[in-house]
């Protein structure tokens, strides 16, 4: 009866570990999907952060 109950909770944990990695998955892919969604919008946000490129006129 021991094995038995070792076997239910050492399968139960794995069950709950490949929940836990496929939703992990799921969150990743929706990211990425995210990201790529505004690539090729031609309104899409424009790079504001890199105003020290060029010297300032003089």
């Amino acid at each position: 009866m021991y094995e038995y109950e070792l076997y239910r909770s050492t399968s139960a944990e794995l069950i709950r570990r490949a929940d836990a990695e496929r939703e992990i998955g799921r969150a990743r892919r929706a990211r990425r999907a995210a990201r790529r969604t505004g690539r090729r919008d031609p309104d899409g946000q424009v790079r504001q952060g890199d105003r020290s490129r060029f010297a300032p006129a003089a």
